[in-house]
């Protein structure tokens, strides 16, 4: 009995081993396969994650589809028109049989040739600078979202700092009414407050997930980004306002409405052009088989513009050539006013964090230090030194606003002027 089941024993073993070896190993490869599918994870700097962004975006691979498509236009626009061959049989009797062959070539009178390269060449211009502000909307979104990952982690680092504050008041608090030295009331007030910052805490984590999830989107998904680099303290500091003024000037935004009222322009010379009516040459020989020779044939024609002058359409591109130069100066009017409303968030923004670097962080800072102490040694009560506490983390959380709101002032600015707003780039690392 033991010599049956021995053996049945070990050939189970072996299925069930090979088995197993069998489902790790399909495991394994499996897992590897998902490794190789998952990006890889990684801290990027402000650089990295603008050539993240504009190596994989979508929107500049279209952007510069239409650059391709507006010059396969203007290929388009230098070409000759065709040849025309005719042939021509008069009677089917062989012996009476007329054939005509003709060849007929027109010809473009008026310079529409030349217009219509004219508006391909300027439509390949718009193409372009369109492109150079797709690429500016992308680094500004891009910085954006840089710059709110950090502040978010500043918050989330502050935050933590705020918890260790209210858990040690906490703790004293206690340490207190075990003593007998303040009511457990006061200890329950600091359980809240301790509640409260670790509150704070969890909404400061997601948030900063958040941005992370924003970041990982405008740069394409192909780097599972953990965190970014960068000093989220530094201020951010703009170029002079004459150099602002020379960037409004030549804004992507701006020379893109300008060559389109060029681009009009040339439409509407091109149908000014249409007015002249072309011409068609031809030229070919005719067989008569009665007389038996051949006879040269020459003729021109030439459409007759009695009624057709091509007037409604002139009258149409001139229209709207002055529609786009209107459009073009309310749009640097509005450009104006959209940078001027940034540089003065800017400025209040900045106003308002210097005032809490320099005066407000560091007296809430010591007020609360006073108070802590001063509740150690039983000089003052808990209200005084939990109402420090939140005057305190009030400071710190308005102090990372401002900050906020430096950043994303510049950004504005980045976007509307097509380019780096400030005067020596980004303050981040270049670890």
């Amino acid at each position: 009995m033991c010599r049956f089941f021995v053996p049945l024993a070990l050939a189970l073993a072996a299925f069930t081993g090979g088995s197993a070896f069998a489902q790790q190993g399909n495991a394994g490869v499996a897992s590897a396969r998902g490794q190789a599918a998952v990006p890889s994870s990684r801290t990027v700097t402000l650089a990295e994650a603008i050539q993240l962004a504009i190596e994989t975006s979508p929107e500049l691979s279209a952007a510069r589809r239409e650059v391709e498509a507006a010059e396969g236009s203007r290929i388009q626009a230098g070409v000759l028109q065709n040849p025309t061959l005719h042939v021509e049989v008069e009677d089917q009797r062989r012996d009476t049989r007329t054939t005509t062959v003709l060849l007929s070539q027109p010809f473009e009178l008026g310079g529409k040739r030349g217009a219509r390269i004219d508006a391909a060449d300027r439509a390949i211009d718009v193409a372009r600078v369109q492109l150079e502000g797709r690429q500016a909307d992308l680094r500004a979104n891009a910085t954006a979202a840089f710059f709110a990952t950090l502040i978010s982690q500043e918050r989330v680092r502050l935050a933590q700092a705020s918890l260790d504050l209210a858990r040690n008041g906490s703790q004293a608090a206690g340490k207190r009414v075990t003593a007998g030295k303040i009511s457990p009331v006061e200890e329950t007030k600091a359980k809240v407050a301790e509640a409260n910052v670790r509150l704070e805490l969890i909404q400061a984590q997601g948030e900063l997930q958040t941005n992370l999830q924003q970041l990982r989107a405008v740069t394409g998904g192909t780097v599972a980004i953990t965190a970014v680099s960068g000093d989220s303290l530094a201020i951010p500091k703009p170029l002079p306002q004459e150099a602002i003024e020379e960037r409004i000037v030549n804004a992507p935004s701006i020379r893109q409405s300008r060559l389109e009222v060029r681009r009009l322009g040339a439409l509407a010379d091109l149908e000014k052009a249409k007015r002249i009516p072309d011409i068609t040459l031809n030229a070919g020989t005719k067989r008569d088989q009665e007389v038996g020779r051949n006879q040269a044939v020459v003729g021109i024609s030439v459409p007759l513009p009695l009624f057709d002058t091509n007037r409604g359409n002139l009258l149409e591109a001139l229209r709207r050539q002055d529609k786009a130069d209107d459009e073009a100066r309310a749009l640097e009017l509005r450009l104006r006013a959209e940078v001027g409303a940034a540089r003065q968030r800017y400025e209040s923004a900045t106003s308002e964090v210097l005032a809490l670097q320099s005066d407000i962080l560091p007296g809430a800072q010591s007020a609360f230090d006073a108070a802590t102490k001063g509740f150690e040694l039983g000089k003052f009560g808990y209200l005084d030194a939990l109402d420090a506490q939140r005057t305190l983390l009030q400071a710190r959380a308005q102090y990372l606003r401002s900050l906020a709101d430096t950043h994303r002032a510049i950004t504005d600015l980045d976007r509307l002027l097509g380019g780096p707003a400030m005067a020596n780039g980004y303050p981040v690392s270049t670890q």
